[in-house]
């Protein structure tokens, strides 16, 4: 009689699971609060003014390329590991358009990748929610 093959996983144990969640809450709640500042301050006091736009979302393509090292750098099993890569791919592909944006020579280009940067949004959301859920963490807040 030959021993028998381990189950095959398909969720890590809940304190596992747990660690992972709390280690992906800490990187998104980071990354997301200076997200957050940045945003505000170009949508608020930076609105008019070039140079500090472009340097609010400079910081912003920063974080979001810096979410997804960290993010990458963490142990999931394949399944959440994979959301993990979709998730990274379509936050830098945001970060990349973000950066583009903070090139920008004038405040009306500016504004002009509002609509874009906007709809670059909604894959990362997906892909975040898709990643919570796994997680057993609750859907992202919405504003």
């Amino acid at each position: 009689m030959s021993p028998a093959s381990p189950p095959a996983r398909s969720a890590p144990p809940v304190p596992e699971r747990r660690a992972q969640a709390a280690q992906y809450l800490a990187l998104a709640t980071a990354g997301n609060r200076r997200l957050e500042l940045d945003f505000d301050r170009l949508d608020g006091p930076d609105r008019g003014r070039l140079i500090a736009a472009r340097a609010d979302l400079r910081d912003a393509a920063n974080t979001e390329h810096l979410f997804d090292h960290r993010l990458l750098a963490l142990a999931f099993p394949s399944r959440i590991e994979a959301t993990a890569v979709r998730l990274a791919a379509v936050n830098e592909a945001r970060a990349d358009l973000t950066a583009t944006a903070a090139g920008v020579t004038s405040l009306q280009l500016l504004h002009q990748y509002e609509k874009q940067l906007t709809a670059a949004n909604a894959p990362v959301e997906k892909a975040v929610t898709t990643i919570r859920s796994q997680l057993g963490l609750p859907p992202p807040a919405t504003s």
